[in-house]
């Protein structure tokens, strides 16, 4: 039984399966208000299926989902009244005009002051240039700004995004990251993505999805400060040989850049950092720089869906 308490999304052992494939499998997490969360995993993860089964487009084999205290399964048609939901294929009808479209929807959410929030949102999404055309003549780009416009148009306080950024130039890829990171704001976003750049602008927090099952649900920090690999780069004025850094304590590899800059693989950063400082001063060479670098997502993405 789940007693509301705000804005939020909560998954609870998830499963879905197709024959002997379990698609999604006994996966757990919570979004609360405010938090904006990149949910990431490769292709065929279980990602878009979880997505489905938040927004009640699919319904799950075993498990349990409330959207803002209302239960998914019990109560789908006022659980999806609290959701704006763009799905990875954002069917849209093609022989309609962009105003037409989302006057459309206004009316199917019955939102009030229909004719507003329809401009409101072709402002919102950068949709003004291209709002007289019908969607079909749109680009892609475009008609991804049609179906984000669509799922804010009702206000919800739940916001999924499947891919929002899919076909976007990077121009435009920074203004709806700019739309999301404001929704964030007073709601709560789930939204996926392929382009980790995005997912480190946006986000605070990640999910990783692999084979169905959750492997990380963390902090972008706390993920970094966890992983196992660090690098120290330091920078000489002075050329230097690559056995002078070798010869530091805790330093595991080595890697040379160019005969003045060098990075150091580490499992303890701030004691190589320190024994380079001492370094230096020992051997009267000057340092233009020092930086610690923690893995990026990326590379920690990689690390934990690699099997």
């Amino acid at each position: 039984m789940y007693v509301y308490c705000g804005m939020s999304i909560e998954v609870r052992q998830l499963l879905k399966q197709y024959g002997a494939q379990k698609a999604v499998n006994d996966i757990s997490f919570t979004v609360n208000k405010g938090e904006i969360v990149g949910f990431l995993g490769p292709n065929g993860a279980g990602k878009s299926t979880t997505m489905k089964m938040i927004t009640g487009y699919l319904e799950p084999d075993a498990g349990a989902i409330s959207v803002s205290g209302i239960d998914v399964k019990k109560d789908p048609l006022a659980a999806k009244k609290k959701i704006g939901y763009l799905p990875e294929s954002n069917a849209l009808y093609y022989d309609m005009y962009v105003r037409e479209y989302l006057g459309f929807v206004a009316d199917v959410h019955e939102v009030p002051d229909k004719k507003d929030k329809v401009e409101n949102v072709i402002t919102l999404t950068g949709l003004t240039p291209e709002s007289n055309k019908r969607i079909g003549q749109l680009s892609k780009g475009y008609k991804q700004r049609v179906g984000l416009a669509a799922a804010l148009l009702h206000d919800p306080e739940v916001l999924i995004l499947d891919e929002p950024t899919s076909g976007l130039d990077p121009n435009q890829i920074i203004e709806i990251r700019n739309v999301i990171k404001e929704q964030g704001k007073d709601k709560l976003v789930l939204f996926s993505s392929h382009i980790l750049q995005e997912v480190e602008a946006i986000c605070d927090r990640v999910i990783i999805i692999n084979k169905g099952r959750i492997v990380a649900d963390d902090t972008l920090s706390n993920l970094q400060q966890r992983s196992t690999t660090t690098t120290v780069r330091v920078r000489f004025k002075e050329p230097l040989e690559a056995e002078w850094l070798q010869r530091l304590p805790e330093v595991n590899a080595v890697d040379k850049i160019d005969t003045h800059t060098w990075h150091l693989v580490t499992d303890a950063p701030e004691s190589v950092r320190k024994a380079v400082f001492h370094m230096s001063v020992e051997h009267n060479l000057n340092i233009v720089s020092l930086q610690t670098h923690s893995e990026s997502l990326e590379e920690i993405f990689r690390s934990l869906t690699a099997s």
